[in-house]
């Protein structure tokens, strides 16, 4: 272990692979080189725990769409974002890998059998077993999911990660005690060097807010700093070629709507709160099926049914307080504990005492039964991360986020509901009102619908993999093309989204790049 904040001067080091970032990406890379036996340095831009001074380095303008604060729209220390995660776990479908005609840029370059191959190795490593469970693992439990046309509508489900801390430095001991490893933390990098020729990377160079100053030269980097960081690293590097920062993407929310004359207790049952299951908390949405999407030329967006304040009220004061623990407490390891204390808690009322709360809410007129959009985004080279003219305390320049939606999204998001709205009708369940702005095709957020009523602050897109290298930043890898001993990790290599929490993707991403890595430093 190395702090740069605490060293006066110049430092060198020297290893097989440098990891630029530790959070599930670099960590998951790091992890398993060292396991092949490679000497490993992980950089990490922070500390232990949040710091002011340096989530400052995170500031950037919004230019686009509305968004959270660059500042705060992702964390910097070790353990990164997933420090605040809320454990929700998915696998990409097979259509979400294909080339759709009607989604242009889309299209992996891995195939959904080869993913699955590493999924069902990521997913012990958060406490979920080999393979995904389905709807019928809910059915034969008892849960009572509506029978809908498995050719307009499915019911995939998340499964949970129970621990809060899974990548935090107290869960990572393996990483900080191997003697092949060399782990530097307040070490922000400033630049990635190409070597003369600019076909590899000669070294690292980071800095401390202090004095310190740090060379790292090894046979191979590994950025996985993030959807935004990662960008903004290749281009203050002057690397990569001019798709770096194109393609952002999230997974925008939004109130899809209400259900109204229906079945409330039952929908409430089935998708308002969490299952827990043979010792697994599962928890059912609602998305296109195949057919659909492909009928209807959309894209595999999700929603799922909830009791929300209706529109335009003033929040309770329960549910401002959640939120203000959530997005007003700084997330140091005493605000963290804090939300962790009341996220248990409301998981523990969802499972012991909803959907009778939030029904008697309902039947009261207090609550709506609302459609809660989690939804794909349509890859866009228009929506982007720049540089701008500012600098930050590293000199690093700042970035500008331009998130930009597009028409398809919109649509997709009112073909569900209409989509849901028929199967409930059929099934005698109720009447889907549609919300307002499905009408129009400019998106609309509501801070009532979620605590992060924006979007899951999911970065994905801006490094993107692919064949072409006319649309594309890496390969199948992750190698940034050209440039054979540079590889990128993380959700920013994501060329389409889904709706699913892309965590388990980037974990399982990383696995396999760092397997073609070590495969590669071994030849």
């Amino acid at each position: 272990m190395i702090d740069l904040a605490k060293a006066d001067g110049a430092l060198e080091l020297e290893g097989d692979v440098c990891v630029i970032g530790a959070g599930a990406a670099g960590i998951t890379v790091a992890r398993r080189l060292l396991r092949a036996g490679l000497r490993v340095v992980l950089l990490e831009s922070g500390g232990l725990d949040h710091e002011g001074p340096v989530a400052e380095l995170n500031a950037g303008e919004n230019v686009g769409e509305d968004y959270y604060d660059l500042e705060d729209a992702r964390l910097r220390f070790f353990g990164g974002t997933t420090a605040i995660w809320g454990g929700r776990c998915a696998e990409l479908a097979p259509i979400d890998l294909e080339k759709r005609d009607y989604v242009p840029f889309s299209g992996w370059p891995i195939g959904w059998e080869e993913l699955q191959i590493w999924y069902r190795e990521a997913r012990p490593m958060f406490g979920l077993p080999g393979e995904a469970p389905g709807p019928d693992v809910l059915q034969r439990a008892g849960v009572s999911l509506p029978a809908l046309d498995p050719e307009v509508l499915e019911t995939p489900l998340w499964s949970f990660d129970r621990r809060f801390n899974r990548f935090a430095f107290e869960s990572c001991a393996d990483i900080a005690a191997d003697p092949k490893c060399r782990v530097v933390m307040h070490a922000t990098v400033t630049g990635i060097v190409a070597a003369p020729s600019g076909e590899g990377i000669d070294r690292v160079e980071a800095r401390s807010l202090g004095s310190g100053r740090l060379t790292v030269r090894a046979r191979s980097f590994v950025l996985a700093a993030g959807g935004i960081e990662n960008p903004r690293l290749l281009l203050a590097s002057g690397l990569g070629n001019d798709q770096v920062g194109r393609y952002f993407m999230e997974h925008p929310h939004a109130r899809g709507g209400r259900i109204v004359e229906g079945a409330s207790w039952q929908l409430l049952k089935a998708f308002g709160r969490r299952h827990r299951v043979a010792g697994q908390d599962l928890a059912a949405l609602i998305t296109p099926a195949e057919a659909l999407q492909r009928r209807e030329g959309i894209l595999n967006t999700s929603l799922t049914i909830v009791a929300r304040q209706p529109q335009g009220r003033r929040q309770f004061v329960g549910m401002k307080a959640y939120s203000g623990i959530k997005h007003s407490i700084a997330p140091t390891k005493r605000g963290r504990a804090l939300w962790m204390v009341t996220k248990k808690a409301a998981g523990w009322a969802q499972r012991h005492v909803d959907p009778a709360r939030p029904w008697l809410l309902h039947k009261m007129g207090s609550l709506d039964i609302a459609l809660l959009v989690r939804a794909e985004q349509a890859p866009n080279p228009e929506s982007r991360v720049r540089l701008t003219g500012e600098r930050d305390a590293t000199g690093v320049p700042r970035v500008a986020l331009d998130w930009r939606l597009s028409e398809i999204d919109v649509r997709s998001v009112k073909v569900l509901v209409e989509a849901l709205g028929g199967e409930l009708r059929r099934l005698g369940m109720g009447r889907v009102e549609a919300a307002e702005w499905l009408r129009g095709d400019k998106w609309q957020t509501d801070p009532l619908i979620s605590s992060h009523p924006i979007g899951g602050y999911h970065h994905m897109g801006t490094t993107r993999m692919g064949d072409d290298v006319r649309t594309s930043v890496t390969d199948g890898y992750g190698r940034v093309h050209r440039i054979a001993n540079l590889h990128v990790a993380g959700s920013s290599l994501f060329p389409t989204g889904s709706w699913a929490n892309p965590t388990l993707t980037i974990v399982a991403l990383a696995l396999r790049t760092a397997d073609r890595i070590a495969k590669g430093l071994a030849a």
